[in-house]
């Protein structure tokens, strides 16, 4: 369904119909992307309370899941955890991206799961079980925002908030074959939320049609348009799985030409060791997030999650000033691309979703190559998705250097937004 399917329907067949789409998931998958859920007559109302003029507004009676990362006046925030409420005090007032939904007519479905702390690119958590990709059980939904990649997927909402620090919106956008759209650090958006790695953090969602988040980001952000055609390239790094570089490159000559040996090169050139740098940076502040109950409830985090934060007072000098230079260095580049052109498109996964036996450090690692960079530029995201012959998916980033950019405009109404 819609958004325009959701709109038509009056607040009591709207949470009945939720509700009914939330009952059919699999008990395990319930659990494992369902933070929170209202029962019928609180859905009702919170349906009953969007105003509905003719027309009705961009989001009016759309409802969402939200990444349990963000605040909700009244309700606990465990950020995939067992125990965060016992060490953050409890939430005074809604989230900025809570408030803003509201003012824009969308309705709070619930609150989705995720990856421990979002401190993972798969949708595992020991805490509230795997969420898998609604289509093809046993394979991952990816993460870190995967129940709301999930939801979104399997029909239950049309919408939901997820945030991306080094690829938790595009991967999970990828796999399940979703719209998905990152914002920048720091923004009204991600101030709020329960913190990853502050300089890196992003808010953002998804969506299953181009047109559906066209309205979104019209909504939330203000879309430009362009009296131009943008300029882009297309960029093709190493690694990816021959079917997956077949259909990136054909999807990717829909906006701009096929890549180019040299501009290849020199992405691959500068961009070497991006994985690394992040690594080192990211942690150092997930450390000082987590410093002051890491060591006190060791045994009360994931192993993968804890052994992630922990690494960060392992790290050399020589490692922290060689991060440095590579988050400047990489910068340095996204601001010299950007005064030749508007956009970079680049794969967003190597691979289709993975199977839980390949959820392993190295596909970690070949994830990040591909994200990594538009992270570690602090730079807005705009995933779309591309089918594959297997019917997985995986999907494309458009990188670009500001939210509102005419080329998220241009690309979605390309797609039929």
């Amino acid at each position: 369904m819609t958004f325009d399917d959701w709109q038509q329907l009056a607040p009591g067949e709207a949470a009945r119909e939720m509700l009914r789409r939330v009952a059919a998931l699999p008990a395990a998958q319930r659990r494992a992307a369902i933070a929170t859920l209202p029962d019928e007559a609180a859905l009702t109302a919170r349906f009953a309370a969007v105003p509905r003029p003719s027309p009705p507004s961009l989001l009016g009676g759309v409802p969402y899941f939200l990444k349990d990362l963000f605040d909700v006046a009244g309700e606990p925030t465990f950020a995939g955890s067992a125990f965060l409420p016992e060490v953050r005090p409890a939430p005074g007032q809604d989230s900025a991206i809570v408030r803003a939904l509201r003012d824009a007519g969308a309705v709070l479905g619930g609150k989705s799961h995720l990856h421990e702390f979002a401190y993972g690119l798969t949708g595992e958590n020991l805490n509230y079980g795997d969420v898998e990709h609604p289509r093809f059980p046993g394979r991952t939904s990816g993460g870190s925002s995967s129940g709301s990649a999930a939801l979104v997927a399997a029909g239950v909402v049309p919408l939901a908030i997820g945030t991306d620090t080094g690829g938790s919106i595009r991967v999970p956008a990828a796999f399940c074959g979703l719209f998905g759209f990152r914002l920048t650090p720091h923004d009204k958006f991600i101030r709020d939320g329960f913190p990853l790695a502050p300089s890196f953090d992003t808010a953002g969602w998804f969506t299953t049609n181009a047109l559906d988040m066209r309205r979104a980001i019209s909504a939330l952000v203000v879309l430009r348009g362009s009296e131009r055609t943008p300029r882009g390239c297309y960029i093709e790094p190493a690694g990816l799985e021959p079917e997956v570089a077949a259909a990136c490159r054909a999807a990717a000559a829909a906006f701009t030409p096929p890549s180019d040996p040299a501009a290849n090169a020199d992405w691959n050139a500068v961009m070497a060791g991006s994985v690394e740098a992040y690594a080192v940076l990211q942690s150092t502040e997930a450390l000082a997030v987590h410093g002051a109950w890491l060591d006190r409830l060791r045994d009360r985090y994931s192993p993968d999650v804890w052994a992630r934060i922990d690494r960060a007072r392992h790290w050399t000098d020589a490692q922290r000033t060689a991060a440095r230079i590579k988050l400047t260095v990489v910068r340095q580049w996204w601001t010299r691309f950007f005064l030749a052109a508007d956009f970079l498109v680049l794969p967003a996964a190597p691979f289709p979703a993975l199977t839980k036996a390949a959820c392993t450090l190295e596909n970690r690692n070949r994830l990040l190559a591909l994200t990594a960079p538009a992270s570690l530029g602090g730079l807005p995201v705009l995933t779309v998705p591309v089918a594959l012959p297997s019917g997985l998916t995986t999907g494309l980033q458009i990188v670009v250097n500001h939210p509102q950019s005419p080329v998220v405009n241009w690309v979605l109404e390309k797609l039929g937004g």
